[in-house]
């Protein structure tokens, strides 16, 4: 599907030897689409260019999760239009993005997708969970899972390819193969329903070579006691787990969607921490949410002090079209959540 990709837009152009250039707006799904885009045209001999003004083809890969990489595509164009490439935007748009940004870019494709120390292997695309602010399930569709099969057989070729590994802190002296989804804990392989995530990562963990394995991204409401005990017990899974509790408080979880309560979460740590003492735990946030008060957003506080996570990703909230929270009342400043963003980060560093 991905070669029939690159084939469409190599017949659209029509231009052999060229230089392409990609611009990646987006999460690690995006990265690992550009990187298969820049394989696939590497492969046919086309070479990446040093610079944009030396593209002969531009892609821009985003991501309409976020207003802010809306905003930085609108931002290129200026830009883009002082070049003679050929201008392509893939990725996930929603339609209300789309049609605005028709008028820029030559083409417009859907997604159907270089670093040498690290691969990046999506398990699944797109989503079933419809929390309030996210539009992944409008923009990459309803969850499907690519066969187990078929995933071991790219890790193992890409084990293959590699030469021996390069020490390096971030990977303790391994290569790391990182397996992604919008939610890696709804994995179910298509070829073998009894392949789920915990399944699918000892697989991974059992293929011969010097790599660890990290992934993203997990959902805390159906993280099992299998997929913890795969952790703890392989050496090759990096002791290191992001786990995205985006609110401290359960009213606020119950409007974003997010099918937990903070004691849930909380008994989640503890049973990861007591299996795994030496995990370095991240989490993502997101303040001034619609209707979040100070009251709840102590709660959210509280937790950090209580949970003392080693890495926050924190997010101040934005409207996004689409969404069921667009519908909801952006009531919360936007000096309030920057003085939230500011304390969570204080708590963090504290």
């Amino acid at each position: 599907m991905r070669a029939l990709w690159v084939e469409k837009i190599l017949i659209y152009i029509k231009i052999m030897d060229m230089n392409y250039y990609i611009i990646t707006y987006g999460c690690q799904m995006n990265k690992s689409d550009s990187e298969r885009i820049a394989s696939d045209l590497q492969n046919k001999g086309h070479k990446l260019a040093a610079n944009i003004k030396e593209a002969d083809l531009i892609v821009v890969n985003m991501c309409s999760v976020r207003q802010s990489a809306v905003d930085r595509v609108y931002g290129l164009v200026p830009k883009l239009k002082e070049l003679k490439a050929r201008t392509i935007l893939t990725g996930c748009i929603l339609k209300k993005d789309r049609k605005k940004f028709e008028n820029y870019f030559n083409q417009i494709k859907k997604m159907p997708q270089r670093n040498c120390h690290s691969a990046l292997i999506p398990i699944s695309n797109g989503c079933n969970n419809f929390c309030t602010y996210c539009v992944v399930p409008f923009t990459r569709g309803s969850l499907v899972c690519r066969d187990h099969k078929e995933i071991l057989k790219e890790v193992k070729n890409i084990v293959k390819r590699w030469p021996n590994p390069i020490r390096n802190a971030i990977s303790n002296g391994a290569r790391e193969i990182w397996l992604l989804g919008q939610n890696v804990n709804d994995y179910r392989s298509p070829a073998d329903h009894s392949v789920d995530f915990a399944r699918l990562l000892k697989m991974v963990s059992d293929i011969p070579g010097d790599f660890s394995i990290r992934f993203m991204s997990p959902h805390p409401k159906n993280f099992t006691d299998e997929l913890i005990t795969v952790m703890a017990e392989s050496q090759k899974v990096a002791k290191y787990l992001n786990l995205p509790v985006q609110s401290g408080d359960n009213e606020i979880l119950k409007k974003m969607r997010r099918s937990y309560t903070v004691k849930q979460y909380k008994d989640l740590v503890k049973k990861i921490r007591k299996k795994i003492p030496d995990i370095n735990l991240s989490t993502d946030v997101i303040v001034g949410f619609p209707g979040e008060t100070k009251k709840q957003f102590e709660n959210t506080a509280k937790l950090f002090k209580e949970i003392k996570f080693n890495i926050a990703y924190i997010a101040k909230y934005s409207p996004r079209p689409g969404t069921t929270a667009f519908q909801m009342e952006d009531n919360v400043p936007i000096q309030e959540k920057k003085q939230r963003e500011k304390c969570l980060r204080n708590l963090l560093s504290s």
